[in-house]
């Protein structure tokens, strides 16, 4: 897979059941094909925490990597919303929020997310149609 300077980067937990849904989400509303994907589990996603010297047990669900950045949290995942079709970038208004009380609250999903929407065994495998979107 080619990655371009226009290709923002997701990272995610690959066996939270909340995490693949939001992935299915982004890849339903990445109108612009703006996403490229990869587990935190995966190869590609262990290459870029090194590369990007990204601690995982402060952020263990979303991060984004745009060019040499990355956003993680509340901000990680407001900036994809910004990025989607439909109503969704709406939400980047919610950055007005000091990013200390969103992550306050982005923190309290993340750290009940396998209690409330369960965890798989293994990462998801994209279908045919999706994998040139993952790394």
């Amino acid at each position: 897979m080619t990655i371009t300077s226009t290709h923002k980067i997701i990272l995610f937990d690959g066996v939270c059941n909340l995490c693949n849904s939001s992935v299915q989400l982004v890849l339903k509303n990445d109108a612009k094909d703006t996403f490229r994907l990869a587990a935190l589990q995966s190869d590609a996603g262990q290459q870029l925490i090194q590369k990007f010297g990204i601690d995982t047990s402060e952020t263990d669900s979303i991060i984004l990597i745009v060019g040499e950045t990355y956003y993680s949290k509340s901000t990680a995942a407001l900036k994809i919303a910004k990025h989607l079709s439909g109503a969704f970038p709406l939400l980047y208004a919610f950055m007005i929020v000091p990013k200390f009380i969103r992550n306050i609250v982005y923190d309290y999903i993340a750290k009940n997310r396998y209690k409330w929407y369960g965890k798989q065994e293994s990462c998801m495998i994209p279908t045919t149609e999706l994998k040139s979107k993952f790394l």
